[in-house]
């Protein structure tokens, strides 16, 4: 499969990244490699990828906890800490190996150890491979806020080995879906139909196309000034959603995608009330949501809740929640201002 050249670096997929990785090595003369994992691909997955590496120097395997809940500044420190006891320096290399929370985390971590490490980004699930490891974002969240600390920093590349996706549960499969809806319902309708129609599908193929469209966007908008906003869509709401169910006690957490899944519904029907979105979409798109996912009801007495985290979001502006909204499918609109009337009519009408 062909790689995809990002602002600074390729994204390669399969074997060829692995040749890719052991040159860069070679040609950089690292003194030590990091390898950061979460305990569950350190269980799956670390053994599938080390076969791949060959180096001259030492190894060290870093282990943090998986999970959102763990995608925090407490969590950098440890890792910081760890690769201060081991030695690290300047000349050292992170190699990220897991979802989201690994990759986001473990850029931010290289890119602010010693004012800046090389990193490698290695995603062993569907989200981070067509999202989180790609765009040059990097980040934590601040409590159960989401991403509210980060920067932008570019890893050295990218290796998407969809052998990984063996290791992930159905659910976690059906969690990076979503960014692949959303990509189609913003960009290119044609993923969209892909997804309806899901017979036959080439996961390799939807990996490809997500990551070619992202890194379009993003080498368009590397800051998200302006077009890269759209691939905020649906998770103005979702990150709020996905917020309240993470701090709540009594509520099961919601995967990412399970969170921008709701998000894709609500803001469908924003758009619809704003923009004339076409009604029969956006029934289409709430039936195959609830087909991929199914319903989590959200309680009426939650909304006022919900409300109150999408204050927090990060493309607010002096205290303005500012959405991104379709007029269509492929035709987005930037920085609409929605009623808090209207928001909630938009969770009714995904309870509906």
């Amino acid at each position: 499969m062909k790689s995809i050249k990002a602002a600074s670096y390729l994204v390669y997929f399969q074997e060829h990244g692995y040749t890719a990785l052991n040159s860069l090595i070679t040609k950089n003369h690292y003194s030590s490699i990091f390898v950061l994992v979460d305990e569950n691909t350190h269980a799956y997955c670390y053994g599938k990828f080390i076969p791949h590496l060959i180096a001259n120097c030492p190894i060290e395997l870093v282990e943090i906890e998986p999970g959102e809940i763990n995608k925090n500044l407490d969590t950098c420190s440890g890792v910081w800490s760890a690769l201060t006891e081991l030695n690290a320096d300047r000349k050292s290399l992170l190699i990220t190996l897991g979802g989201g929370v690994v990759t986001d985390l473990g850029g931010f971590v290289a890119s602010t150890f010693k004012r800046g490490i090389d990193f490698v980004n290695i995603p062993t699930t569907l989200l981070s491979m067509v999202d989180a490891s790609v765009g040059g974002k990097t980040g934590v969240d601040l409590g159960v806020l989401k991403n509210q600390i980060g920067l932008f920093a570019n890893p050295e590349i990218v290796i998407v080995d969809a052998k990984y996706l063996e290791t992930v549960t159905p659910r976690e499969i059906r969690s990076g879906t979503a960014e692949i809806i959303k990509y189609g319902l913003t960009y290119d309708v044609n993923l969209y139909h892909k997804i309806k129609n899901t017979e036959n599908l080439d996961i390799t193929e939807l990996i490809h196309r997500s990551i070619e469209i992202k890194n379009e966007v993003v080498l368009e908008d590397p800051k998200e000034q302006n077009l890269r906003k759209i691939l905020n869509f649906g998770h103005t709401i979702g990150h709020a959603v996905e917020s309240f169910y993470l701090e709540s006690d009594e509520k099961e957490n919601l995967t990412h995608g399970e969170a921008i899944a709701i998000g894709m519904v609500a803001e469908c029907f924003v758009s619809s009330e704003l923009l004339g979105f076409p009604k029969n979409t956006l029934e289409e798109i709430k039936q195959l949501i609830l087909s991929v996912y199914g319903k989590t009801e959200i309680l009426t007495e939650d909304f006022n809740a919900i409300l109150e985290y999408l204050k927090h979001d990060k493309k607010n502006v002096g205290g303005q929640v500012n959405f991104v909204l379709l007029k269509d499918l492929e035709q987005t609109q930037l920085d609409c201002k929605v009623t808090t009337e209207l928001i909630i009519e938009s969770l009714e009408y995904y309870n509906s």
